[in-house]
């Protein structure tokens, strides 16, 4: 039995000790947002090593009785046997896909922006949908989802929404979907009902704590307030609430309405802004590292990644993988972790 040296418990049981020391320490709640994070952690470790514990067991169960069932010519056990196998085979497959998501930002919030490419009404439709497809899936897989910006379409849809989807590995699941996506259906918005082709780009990106060393010089930081727009109640029609950040050097833009004050827009706009500072640098490392290997970059915002073919027939297929589904209402309520854990899959084998 080698799984533990893949799944490297010991490496986890000392980090679940630390951790523990740490929460011993008589300051460690007075910093609540921090405290909350350290024991998230605790729970996702120990979790983890107790489900590896728990199919080390069966695996130890299934075996003494396969011995016994041999030793007794009894193939009555072959059944029993099998479906423990098959037990087995489904919970290694779980911890397969926390070993992948190992990168140094997977475990951390993910930050989730969708903008309605060219097409007006049909494409900020096809935003919507979206949007709603992402919000389904954290629901269904227990992530917190916050709308920190969203611009409504001058007719139907959205135009663009940032979203902050919370909880451990949302980035690592997520960062699967960055690129652009492909609606073909027959348009609703359409009095001939005409077959419409209709793009929406995804853009992910982790939410970065103030551990990361990255340094915002607030004099190159201009910062707008202005009257938030859409659903909020009163105060966010009345009061200048919505702040905007833009950093002068970049140019990069960071924008929140939907919290209650100008207070809290500030600081989860000053999120944003760390957040996309950060993969402006880091798309930057990748390029020039990507240069000197003598490779062309791929440019993922203006890849397409999947399409969803709602007419003449129902297809759904990630063209980085070649994973497709018919079931379209499926995927669409949310059940997209066959895209998503096909791709974490094919990347580590890239990788290997």
């Amino acid at each position: 039995m080698k799984w533990g040296l893949h799944f490297d418990v010991a490496h986890k049981k000392e980090k679940i000790a630390e951790l523990e020391y740490k929460m011993g320490e008589p300051a460690f709640w007075d910093d609540s947002e921090k405290a909350q994070k350290v024991s998230t952690e605790l729970n996702v470790l120990k979790d983890g090593v107790d489900r590896y514990q728990g199919m080390l067991d069966k695996y130890e169960d299934m075996h003494l009785l396969w011995e016994m069932g041999t030793e007794d010519k009894d193939e009555s056990v072959c059944g029993d046997v099998e479906k423990e196998i098959n037990e087995i085979r489904k919970q290694i497959e779980k911890l397969e896909l926390e070993i992948l998501l190992s990168g140094r930002y997977d475990a951390n919030n993910a930050i989730l922006t969708l903008h309605a490419g060219a097409g007006g009404t049909e494409a900020q439709d096809w935003t919507q949908m979206l949007l709603r497809m992402y919000g389904r899936w954290a629901e269904k897989n227990k992530f917190s989802v916050e709308t920190v910006d969203l611009l409504p379409g001058d007719e139907a849809g959205v135009k663009s929404v940032t979203l902050v989807i919370k909880g451990h590995n949302a980035y690592g699941y997520l960062k699967s979907e960055k690129g652009v996506h492909r609606l073909v259906r027959i348009s609703p918005f359409d009095a001939n009902a005409r077959r419409h082709t209709s793009f929406s780009a995804c853009d992910v990106m982790p939410e970065i704590d103030d551990n990361v060393d990255l340094d915002i010089n607030m004099a190159d930081v201009r910062v707008d307030t202005y009257r938030a727009s859409g659903a909020g109640g009163q105060h966010i029609n009345k009061t200048d609430s919505a702040v905007r950040m833009t950093h002068i050097p970049t140019g990069v833009v960071a924008q929140c309405q939907n919290q209650r004050s100008q207070l809290q827009n500030r600081e989860q706009c000053l999120k944003l802004l760390r957040a996309r500072l950060f993969e402006l640098e880091t798309q930057k490392k990748e390029a020039e590292l990507a240069k000197l290997e003598g490779e062309q970059q791929k440019i993922e915002w203006g890849s397409q990644i999947r399409s969803y073919v709602f007419h003449p027939y129902n297809l759904v297929k990630d063209h980085r993988t070649n994973v497709e589904t018919s079931d379209t209402q499926g995927v669409m309520d949310g059940n997209i972790n066959l895209f998503i854990e096909s791709y974490l899959r094919a990347k580590a084998n890239k990788q290997l």
